[in-house]
């Protein structure tokens, strides 16, 4: 009996700790791999971000977060366009919200948007849209998304290392 309370004793440290990991990589922090050019020319396809979990926990979805979506069983990234209650429309290229004209400064200057407009975004949906218009699934095909199928905030690459940093 002593033999086996020293073996437990002697690994309980080690399965906290995985207990731990495990707990943080499903509730506040996990790696998240960029699968497609959706996002060009913000993030690429393979940069390895951190998805931030928790952060929706404390505060609300803003607008132009990058986020990261569950969409029939897979992760898509995608930035916040439209907030609930927004109008959103996009005409000869120019983002309008609520009838204010935003300037896109993340854009490539080659891009091009069809226009399009959705009248009014129901309470607990956003809009979302990906930076590299032209190859982007995101809200303009599938609609708007729910809140409680965004996962979190993408804002920090890891790796490759020269793209190491921040992302908005």
């Amino acid at each position: 009996m002593d033999k086996f309370k020293k073996i437990v004793k002697e690994y309980i440290p080690y399965i906290l700790i995985i207990v731990i990991i495990l707990l943080i990589k499903s509730y506040v922090f996990s790696p998240i791999i960029v699968n497609g050019d959706s996002m060009d020319s913000t993030l690429k396809d393979g940069d390895v971000m951190i998805l931030n979990k928790y952060t929706y926990y404390t505060s609300d979805i803003k607008r132009f977060d990058i986020v990261v979506i569950k969409h029939e069983g897979r992760y898509i990234i995608k930035r916040v366009i439209g907030l609930p209650g927004d109008k959103v429309k996009i005409e000869d290229n120019i983002l309008y919200i609520n009838e204010k004209a935003y300037a896109e400064e993340y854009l490539d200057r080659n891009t091009s948007t069809e226009d399009f407009e959705i009248s009014k975004i129901e309470d607990g949906y956003y809009f979302v849209l990906g930076d590299n218009r032209e190859v982007s699934l995101d809200s303009r095909s599938i609609g708007l998304i729910k809140k409680s199928d965004i996962e979190g905030k993408a804002t920090y690459t890891l790796f490759p290392f020269n793209r190491f940093g921040k992302k908005e």
